[in-house]
């Protein structure tokens, strides 16, 4: 079995190509940093069966960032064959890595990726020429749509050692020299797309049409999230889940305690999906049909935005203010993947270059970046009391964030790098990748809710028999009830809120909170602490000493936010 690489610069299509090769299930971006860690998967070819890795992308084998490391520790570690991708349209930026990996004499062979954008945009490449320059292999592709894929893979058996000769110093030259030879560019116009692409970092255009796009993206979140809810999931779980539950409740009977584990308690004299807290009620109600949708919808439109090409624009634009938080633009990256779930957001932090920047990230994202699925429960307690009860909470949420994060940049030591970005253009979303995508981020979603949810309600009736909810309501309640303002019954869900927040926000519903009262809890359940799966993969990330500041950082923020909150409203 032979062992492949995919090399190539960020953002030249390596992982649409590895998903046509191997039709392994891989995220597949257009920004800078999804590849940051290496998938590997299996090509049949010929009849053999060999190993590809898409190795993180790299501008140099002369390491310059993390990803970069990784992918030359992966070249070190020795392979059969390097497939090196190049982007038809940037040639120059390309050469540069191919003529390293060339110098490093394995069996090669060049793919010119994004074949249909460089024929668009007037370029044209003799590519004998270039196999005669390079003294390898040369065959053009698109990733997206899946030409030249197969006559990618009938040549890669061709793949041989270069012979080609240069100095380094005089890479450049030889650089220049092959582009000379082998490219003519003639001129056109700017298509629409082109023309958008400009428009969309502009310093002052690129401002109303971030708020544009930002406002149609929630807007679609919330408008198929709310469709799905209303017409498939809860009416499924309303019309079949309920007549199985219904039996599973004669056989167990109400008031036993497998009762009160599985089905919960019974509200007038019935089941109710929000309030009876049974592992196979509530535990399976909350995340499939009330979350679920949402999460739907929210990678839907994340997928879209990320491969047409729209995310590096607006960590452009929204690079200043960034800075004013000791971050830059493309943090932006990970905060929005925070809003489908805190866990990836957590991972998506590896794209930051610095500790500090990771640090500040990780925080900000855990206090003021609520899930979709903490979300979804938040807009069914304050949904009644319309913008104003979002305003409050969200609000707040987001002036925590900017004056924390203020905070944070002036406190701790270090600065704020500059963004350095590859902006790719906008391109038409492949579909199949789209759905690829959605269906990946989907099951990840689920793997990672369904247990933690089912585990926190059993957890939580388990301490609500043994009386353990009294008890820390007793402990606690001079904070909860003086300084938040808040009944000692919610001490329950702020327990729970460790291991899940959107089971802990559920908790709040059968309480009778007062608009006060719900504003209080939901910005305090938001702020006081990351979930157990959160905490987890941020302490993974941020060191243990680390994490135990951040979590100082939020507990001190819950405090001054949840009090000032009860003083003023």
């Amino acid at each position: 079995m032979k062992k492949i690489l995919l090399m190539g610069n960020p953002n030249v299509g390596k992982s649409a190509i590895f998903s046509r090769l191997t039709g392994v299930r891989t995220i597949i971006s257009n920004y800078s940093g999804t590849t940051i860690e290496f998938t590997e998967g299996y090509i049949n070819y010929k009849g053999k069966r060999d190993k590809v890795i898409d190795v993180p992308g790299a501008y140099t084998l002369e390491p310059t960032n993390e990803a970069e490391k990784v992918a030359v520790e992966m070249l070190n570690k020795g392979c059969d064959i390097v497939v090196c991708v190049m982007d038809a349209t940037n040639l120059e930026r390309g050469l540069n890595l191919t003529l390293q990996l060339l110098k490093r004499r394995i069996p090669t062979i060049i793919v010119l990726n994004i074949w249909d954008e460089a024929k668009h945009k007037g370029i044209k490449i003799d590519i004998e020429k270039m196999e005669k320059y390079l003294n390898v292999p040369v065959v053009s592709t698109c990733g997206i749509t899946g030409e030249g894929i197969k006559k990618f893979v009938d040549r890669l058996s061709e793949a041989n050692i270069s012979q080609i000769e240069y100095e380094e110093k005089a890479k450049w030259t030889k650089i220049g020299e092959i582009i000379e030879n082998v490219q003519v560019v003639t001129h056109r116009h700017h298509t629409f797309l082109e023309t958008l692409g400009d428009l969309s970092i502009h310093h002052i255009i690129g401002i109303p049409i971030a708020i544009i796009i930002l406002y149609i993206s929630f807007t679609l979140i919330r408008l198929i999230g709310e469709g799905l809810i209303g017409y498939v999931t809860e009416p499924l779980f309303e019309k079949y889940w309920m007549i199985v539950l219904e039996r599973i409740s004669y056989f167990l009977h109400p008031g036993s305690f497998l009762h009160s584990i599985f089905i919960g308690q019974l509200i007038e004299g019935g089941i109710d999906f929000g309030q009876s807290f049974g592992i196979l009620s509530t535990g399976l109600f909350i995340p499939i049909a009330a979350v679920l949708p949402y999460i739907f919808a929210f990678y839907l439109v994340l997928s879209l935005l990320e491969d047409c090409g729209y995310l590096p624009r607006l960590g452009v634009m929204v690079d200043n203010i960034f800075h004013k938080l000791g971050l830059h633009g493309l943090s932006i990256v990970p905060m929005l993947l925070g809003l489908g779930c805190n866990v990836p957001g957590a991972l998506g932090t590896r794209i930051l270059e610095s500790k500090r920047e990771r640090f500040i990230a990780g925080t900000l994202m855990a206090i003021a970046v609520p899930c979709m699925a903490q979300i979804a429960m938040i807009a069914g307690l304050i949904g009644p009391y319309g913008a104003k009860g979002f305003g409050l909470v969200f609000g707040t949420l987001f002036i925590v964030l900017i004056i924390t994060g203020v905070v944070m940049n002036m406190t701790l030591k270090g600065e704020s790098p500059e963004i350095f970005i590859e902006i790719p253009p906008y391109r038409i979303p492949y579909w199949k990748a789209i759905l690829k995508k959605l269906w990946m981020r989907l099951y990840g979603f689920l793997k990672e809710a369904l247990p933690y949810v089912m585990l926190g309600v059993f957890i939580v009736n388990i301490l609500y028999t043994i009386g353990a909810i009294e008890l820390a309501g007793r402990i606690f309640s001079p904070i909860v009830t003086k300084v938040f303002g808040l009944p000692k019954e919610a001490i329950g869900a702020l327990i729970v809120g460790f291991l899940r927040k959107d089971v802990a926000v559920g908790m709040l519903a059968p309480l009778g909170l007062s608009f006060k009262q719900l504003v209080i809890s939901c910005v305090v359940l938001a702020m006081y602490f990351p979930c157990i799966a959160t905490f987890t993969v941020l302490a993974k990330e941020l060191g243990f000493v680390d994490m135990l500041k951040s979590v100082l950082i939020m507990i001190i923020s819950t405090l001054i936010v949840g009090g000032l909150l009860n003083l003023i409203l």
